[in-house]
């Protein structure tokens, strides 16, 4: 069972390469704070600018440096079903914990696509295979009757990261599919929302900056200690949101690097920030007290 905190890793770049070292402090920060895992080459990481080779060489690098004191889930989706199978057997041999894969995208596959699509993959592994449903950025949802198809054909998916923005349906998978099939918010400022509502945890972007303080939010929302989960919400609330005020990973990325944990580098398309949209994210981090 998947709960808890998971945090959505980026991949830090150095001259155009990926900055292994800069990648083992990223993770080893991630341990000290105690989140359960960590989830490598998803669209966090910048997944569709790296090559099989590098995509693989990531999971390897995670998986290594997490050194099993947190879960590995690795992104191993595509919108093309062989390179999605290529992919999820590269990273249960590389030693991850489970697979985290995403709807494919672009092509649009109709609800039977989308079945035997995960199916397929599913079939191809012994891992845990948790969906990720993100309508937003693939332009096709996981439908309700699909999920439960699916978890019901294929006894290894065993959960979804859910970032469609409707609690409602995140209530509907839970009482559908039971208590051991898991739901993750993929909305850092979704997620006490979704836990109301029959989620187990996050896979976060905002703990790459906030590991600590997300886990231990997660956890006292779980505990039943809602007024201490609540006043950290409001507390990152304004970086949860600010994150996410340019296309991620950038503000992200643009945020460690202020913080000195990374070069701030991406690939293409991605893109530094503009000018306005650093300043307000800086102050953010300034207003939450994590940079001077």
């Amino acid at each position: 069972m998947f709960k808890g905190t998971y945090t959505a890793i980026v991949t830090p770049f150095k001259s155009g390469e990926v900055d292994e070292p800069a990648l083992r402090n990223l993770i080893r920060m991630q341990i000290e704070a105690g989140v359960e895992g960590i989830v490598p080459v998803g669209t966090t990481g910048e997944s569709p600018t790296l090559s099989f080779e590098e995509h693989t060489r990531v999971i390897q690098l995670a998986v290594e440096y997490a050194d099993k004191k947190l879960k590995v889930i690795a992104g191993t989706g595509a919108n093309s079903t062989s390179e999605a199978v290529y992919l999820t057997r590269a990273a249960e041999k590389a030693g991850a914990d489970a697979s985290l894969l995403v709807a494919p995208y672009y092509n649009k596959p109709t609800p039977e696509g989308l079945f035997q699509h995960f199916r397929e993959i599913a079939r191809s592994t012994k891992l845990p295979i948790i969906l990720y449903n993100i309508p937003g950025r693939c332009g096709v949802e996981i439908t309700l009757d699909t999920v439960k198809r699916l978890a019901e054909s294929c006894a290894n998916i065993v959960g979804i990261k859910e970032a469609g923005g409707n609690p409602d349906r995140v209530s509907q998978m839970a009482l559908g599919l039971g208590g051991n099939f898991c739901i993750l918010s993929g909305d850092d400022s979704l997620t006490l929302p979704f836990m109301a509502a029959g989620a187990c945890g996050v896979i976060s972007v905002a703990s790459n900056v906030i590991p600590r303080q997300l886990a231990e939010m997660v956890r006292d929302f779980a505990a039943g200690q809602l007024a201490a989960a609540q006043k950290t919400h409001f507390q990152y609330f304004p970086l949860m949101r600010d994150l996410f005020i340019e296309t991620n990973p950038g503000p992200v990325k643009a945020a460690l690097a202020m913080l000195g944990h990374i070069q701030e580098e991406y690939r293409l398309p991605i893109v530094p920030m503009a000018a306005k949209n650093r300043d307000a994210l800086k102050a953010t981090l300034q207003n939450c007290g994590l940079l001077k």
